[in-house]
């Protein structure tokens, strides 16, 4: 597991300073900063803001915080926000935006599923984004840790690509090519992967100790979900008909929801 780990964040390193530089821009920044909310899924906002109606002044922590949107969204909504991420460069880039923005952020390299430099009790709430789990080769870890710095009666909000979409791969849309068993959930590649299952998600929750409050399983905002963002090759794609891939008569793919989110507590 050291040696997935050691690749992992490597390969992350790398990213960090080629593909994720877009993410960076000047024009990607100004965007958080003119509408924080846009970092969210519509329905994913309306949990964190029932969860917690007021965020200024709360402690929030951001575990494997990718691209840091959140981090930033949630600073600049008046949160005191720690940022977790096993990559050094992810955390070095991040906090050299903070820098130039002049963010009071706190940012932490550290393994999710350790959290060793993290303290118990310590957050009002914790906040993973998409992207996470796929990662995670030991949920119950993850959970624990999670379960174990958030305060008492404090929130855990999740956001993920919806389990019920692993087995069509992410970007075949218009078709539906099964790429694997709903149950085969890895490692997958040279670079370790796992494709989580909702009943592995929810048991890995509920064993840590949280209490599940309320899930929404919800659909892509728009047709921009269904372009392979990794790929080399432009989508040249109109907006119409980007969007009309969002209709399940077109795009069988579309029937099913995309997107899952989850809102639990500590008691």
């Amino acid at each position: 597991m050291e040696n997935s780990k050691s690749i992992i964040q490597d390969s992350w390193n790398e990213w960090s300073d080629t593909w994720y530089v877009k993410y960076r821009t000047d024009e990607a920044i100004s965007k958080i900063r003119n509408r924080p909310e846009s970092v969210f899924h519509p329905v994913t906002y309306e949990l964190i803001r029932k969860a917690l109606p007021d965020l200024q002044g709360k402690r929030i922590c951001v575990p494997s915080s990718g691209d840091n949107h959140a981090v930033f969204a949630f600073h600049l909504m008046g949160a005191q926000v720690t940022s977790v991420d096993i990559s050094e460069r992810q955390m070095e880039n991040a906090s050299a935006i903070a820098r130039k923005q002049r963010w009071e952020i706190e940012f932490v390299c550290d393994d999710t599923m350790k959290l060793s430099k993290v303290k118990s009790s310590d957050y009002d709430f914790v906040y993973t984004s998409n992207g996470v789990h796929v990662w995670i080769n030991d949920l119950e870890a993850m959970y624990t840790q999670i379960h174990r710095i958030l305060k008492s009666s404090g929130s855990y909000i999740m956001f993920d690509i919806h389990p019920f979409m692993r087995p069509f791969g992410m970007r075949t849309a218009g078709n539906l090519k099964v790429i694997k068993p709903y149950d085969a959930t890895g490692p997958f590649g040279d670079i370790p992967t796992y494709k989580w299952r909702m009943q592995d998600i929810l048991n890995a929750a509920l064993s840590s100790g949280l209490t599940i409050r309320h899930m929404e399983e919800m659909y892509a905002e728009n047709g921009s979900f269904w372009v392979d963002e990794s790929s080399d090759v432009a989508d040249t794609r109109s907006k119409e008909e980007l969007d009309a891939l969002c209709d399940w008569n077109i795009n069988p793919l579309a029937a099913i929801p995309q997107w899952l989110s989850f809102h639990a507590v500590k008691k």
